[in-house]
């Protein structure tokens, strides 16, 4: 896929599940649940043991039917060691040039970090693809729509406070995607195996992007 179809895969999911596992064992077969429940694109932490084999593996198993990206991204050097193993996009916490200069380079979508408007007006003029608005939980819903009002050209992925009471809320209020950790995905639903939980979760995400976008 090339950056384009990548990025019209974020946009039509309208979920990015942020994945943190104690074992690659444990994330493959969550992937296979969410899959299964229509989110297909899958950003896989950099905090994951073996984050770099999984992501190769996971590409290698899914080929086009999944995007897998890598997350909690600090550095280019990072970046381009995730690129090498497959990585479809860049997802990182905070906002560093180099980062998004690197990925930039090889045509990879980058979502960097941001909170305030400066942030991401430099973000976006740097090359930034999306806008990781983070922390979500601080300012929610109403902060996209207030930082979109005057900066519309940005595509705003909120992460942190993202769950099922406020997905649809976020999406309505101007969000291009939502980044959902812990009220998808979490250890205690990968310790217990609750495969038919992460794919009915996944679903009700699904659903209520399509709520917010009406």
């Amino acid at each position: 896929m090339n950056k384009h179809e990548k990025l019209q895969i974020i946009r039509e999911t309208g979920v990015i599940a942020i994945m943190r596992a104690q074992s690659s064992d444990q994330l493959i077969a969550a992937a296979d649940a969410i899959k299964a429940g229509g989110v297909r694109v899958i950003e896989v932490t950099m905090t994951t043991p073996g984050a770099l084999a999984v992501i190769e593996e996971a590409t290698r198993r899914y080929g086009q039917d999944v995007l897998f990206g890598a997350g909690t991204v600090l550095d280019a050097e990072t970046a381009r060691a995730t690129i090498l193993a497959g990585a479809g996009f860049v997802v990182a916490p905070t906002l560093d040039l180099e980062t998004v200069a690197l990925c930039n380079r090889y045509s990879i979508p980058v979502v960097p970090g941001c909170y305030t408007p400066t942030e991401m007006l430099a973000a976006w003029q740097a090359g930034a693809d999306m806008i990781k608005l983070f922390p979500a939980s601080v300012g929610g819903p109403d902060l996209v729509k207030a930082i979109r009002a005057p900066l519309p050209q940005l595509e705003i992925v909120p992460v942190g406070g993202v769950d099922l009471n406020t997905a649809a809320e976020f999406i309505r209020k101007g969000a291009a995607a939502l980044g959902v950790g812990s009220s998808l995905v979490n250890q205690k639903l990968l310790d217990a195996g609750a495969w038919d939980e992460l794919e009915r979760r996944a679903s009700a995400f699904v659903e209520e992007v399509r709520k917010g976008r009406g």
